[in-house]
C-alpha cells in the first residue's frame, strides 16, 4: 500500500465513521440548543462528528487534486519493521482488554505497561517500574475517588476493600 492509498483509505473510513456518528447522534437526541437548558444530549457528538467529516472531506480533496507531497507519494506506507511493531501493539492491547475482564483493569494495565515500556520499549528499570506503578494508581484515584466511576477489577476485587475503607 502506498502513502497516497493509505491517506485516501483513512479519509474514506473517517468520513464514513463521522456520518455514522452524526446519524446516531440524531437518534432520539437533540442536536441543537435547548432553551433554558443548554446544548442537547446529541449536540457535542453531532457537531464534533460534523467537523471530523469536514476534515476528512478536505483530506479527500487534497488527495484527489494531489495538493500535498503525501497525496502524490507512491512510496510504501509501512515497512516490515513498522508492521511488526503495530502488530505487537495490537496484540498487547488485545491481551490488555482480555485480561481486564478476568484479572481486572488495574492488574492488566500493570502487565501491559511493563511489557510495553521495559520489554518492547527497552526503557530503564527505574522508568519502567515507576510508570508501571504510578499510572494505574493515578487511574484508580482519578476514576474511583474523584469521579466515583468504578472500573472492572475481576478476581482482584477483594484486594481493593481496604482501600475503599480508607477513601469512603
Amino acid at each position: 500500500m502506498t502513502v497516497r492509498t493509505a491517506e485516501f483509505t483513512a479519509a474514506i473510513l473517517l468520513s464514513l465513521a463521522a456520518l455514522g456518528l452524526m446519524w446516531k447522534s440524531t437518534d432520539g437526541l437533540s442536536i441543537g440548543w435547548v432553551s433554558g437548558s443548554g446544548p442537547g444530549s446529541g449536540f457535542w457528538p453531532f457537531w464534533l462528528s460534523f467537523v471530523m467529516l469536514l476534515s476528512s472531506l478536505a483530506t479527500l480533496a487534497r488527495c484527489f487534486f494531489g495538493a500535498t507531497p503525501q497525496s502524490r507519494s507512491t512510496e510504501q506506507f509501512m515497512d516490515r519493521e513498522t508492521v511488526q511493531i503495530v502488530g505487537t501493539t495490537v496484540a498487547a492491547l488485545f491481551f490488555l482488554i482480555l485480561g481486564a475482564s478476568y484479572f481486572g483493569l488495574y492488574v492488566s494495565l500493570i502487565a501491559f505497561l511493563f511489557f510495553y515500556l521495559r520489554i518492547l520499549g527497552g526503557h530503564s528499570w527505574g522508568l519502567s517500574v515507576g510508570l508501571t506503578l504510578f499510572i494505574p494508581i493515578f487511574v484508580f484515584f482519578f476514576f474511583e475517588y474523584l469521579m466515583t466511576i468504578p472500573l472492572p477489577k475481576g478476581i482482584t476485587q477483594p484486594l481493593f476493600y481496604p482501600i475503599y475503607q480508607l477513601i469512603y
